[in-house]
């Protein structure tokens, strides 16, 4: 154990406290806990908002639609709107509640608990609320506008879900301005995306063009609806859990 400790022992060893202090390795563990959840919320991230632009994209080909996005459209979306908050959710805190928890079997895998399940159903959800916001403009606006508010959305609606992630808890439970990082990503993601349509330079590079006051409130509107959604899905989770005595 620490300096005290031989060679041979330390190589036979699965941890190695170097302070010869027993209660390191109950920090250890709360670090270890954190780190895996951070790791499972960023990939729980990642592929649901991947899933969405998939959903975007085929479902509005099998559709008969245009295509919603394009290319550079949506290499924009994967470099800036879906790397900020993933790499912000990968420092988020440690919950209050983590060493309360039950150990983790060491045989699932990180996808465990249901959670390709909640990856599907939320990236099937991004994608479709991004082809509704398509459907109106391309109906009402015409084909380029439409692009334009399916590409502001899915780039919001992606930033606005990294929120609900953070936490089987409501959002606004375990403190919505918990994670400044993500807080930060957020801010970022939200001027570059907003800034990428008013500048008409940088406009025109990705095929865009710039919204009036009502169709920027039908983005608004959708983007934000991840979050009353997934709010409603984690209460009603919460009665079912109360009612079932778990």
């Amino acid at each position: 154990m620490g300096q005290n400790g031989t060679d041979v022992a330390k190589n036979a060893a699965d941890m190695i406290l170097t302070d010869d202090n027993f209660v390191t390795i109950v920090e250890a563990v709360k670090q270890g806990r954190g780190i895996y959840e951070n790791i499972r919320k960023a990939v729980h991230f990642l592929i649901a908002t991947n899933i969405g632009e998939i959903v975007t994209i085929f479902m509005g080909l099998l559709l008969g639609m245009n295509a919603p996005l394009i290319a550079v459209q949506l290499l924009w979306i994967n470099l800036v709107t879906d790397s900020f908050p993933a790499i912000a959710l990968g420092l988020e805190p440690e919950d209050k509640d983590i060493m309360n928890r039950k150990p983790k079997d060491a045989r699932k895998g990180i996808f465990a608990d249901g959670l390709w399940g909640k990856i599907i159903v939320e990236g099937t959800m991004l994608g479709v609320l991004t082809l509704v916001v398509f459907s109106i403009g391309n109906k009402y606006y015409g084909l380029e506008i439409a692009r334009t508010m399916a590409f502001i959305t899915l780039g919001l609606i992606e930033m606005v879900h990294s929120f609900n992630i953070r936490s089987e808890e409501s959002i606004f439970k375990c403190g919505l301005l918990k994670n400044k990082y993500l807080c930060l990503a957020f801010l970022a993601g939200l001027i570059m995306q907003i800034g990428i349509v008013m500048v008409p330079s940088i406009r025109g590079i990705f095929s865009l063009k710039e919204l009036s006051g009502i169709q920027w409130l039908i983005v608004i509107a959708i983007s934000s609806a991840p979050i009353i959604i997934i709010e409603l899905q984690k209460k009603l989770n919460e009665l079912l859990f109360r009612q079932n005595g778990i």
